[in-house]
């Protein structure tokens, strides 16, 4: 799906990524505190620490920030499980890895994941499917490492089995994220990685 287009006044890509990753920041902080709808593009001007004259040389419209928020998101996610996930060899202990650093992944970054979380519905019409198809290509990663491990006989499913086990992995850690304010009181990150990813195993085992 083509990656929907921000139009900018400013000519100059570098300053344009500079200033649109101020504001990710800025909006990111803004977003968790107060909510997409309830912040303005002056608030997230003065987050992001220019004026709002300036903020409208990068951007059109409000919206426009929470889709490159998303966006980047996605992106940061992508970049970082890509290497640990390519590197994947089929066994068991691969795929406990590819979980255990995914799910660091996000709590490095559980401000942007709750972000994702709560406001994505808020994104337009036009923006939402290619966002959503992004969050689906990294569903279909840990597909891949699945895959490897039926083809390396470490594990026996069906299709429809890799893909349910693949989206559970991925909505579990996000969950650490959206889930912070019970799950934190109640394990460390270490024990919610080896508890989750036990229970997974005992689930695909059987």
């Amino acid at each position: 799906m083509k990656k929907r287009e921000v139009q900018a006044s400013v000519k100059d890509e570098r300053l344009v990524r500079k200033r649109r990753t101020e504001m990710i920041k800025g909006a990111v902080n803004l977003f968790i505190e107060k909510g997409f709808h309830r912040t303005t593009t002056r608030e997230i001007a003065k987050a992001s620490g220019f004026s709002i004259g300036t903020l409208y040389e990068y951007i059109r419209t409000k919206e426009d920030v929470l889709y490159l928020v998303c966006d980047s998101i996605y992106d940061q996610v992508r970049e970082r499980l890509q290497s640990d996930l390519d590197n994947n060899t089929g066994t068991i202990e691969s795929l406990k890895l590819a979980i255990s650093h995914y799910f660091r992944v996000v709590d490095e970054m559980q401000d942007e994941v709750l972000v994702m979380y709560q406001e994505v519905k808020s994104l337009s019409k036009d923006a939402l499917p290619y966002v959503l198809r992004k969050e689906l290509e990294m569903v279909a990663m840990f597909e891949t490492v699945i895959k490897r491990c039926v083809e390396n006989k470490e594990l026996e499913l069906s299709e429809k089995q890799i893909k349910m086990i693949a989206h559970n992995i991925f909505v579990q850690g996000q969950m650490w994220g959206f889930r912070r304010w019970a799950l934190h009181k109640l394990y460390t990150l270490d024990e919610y990685i080896e508890l989750q990813t036990d229970l997974l195993l005992v689930g695909i085992r059987k």
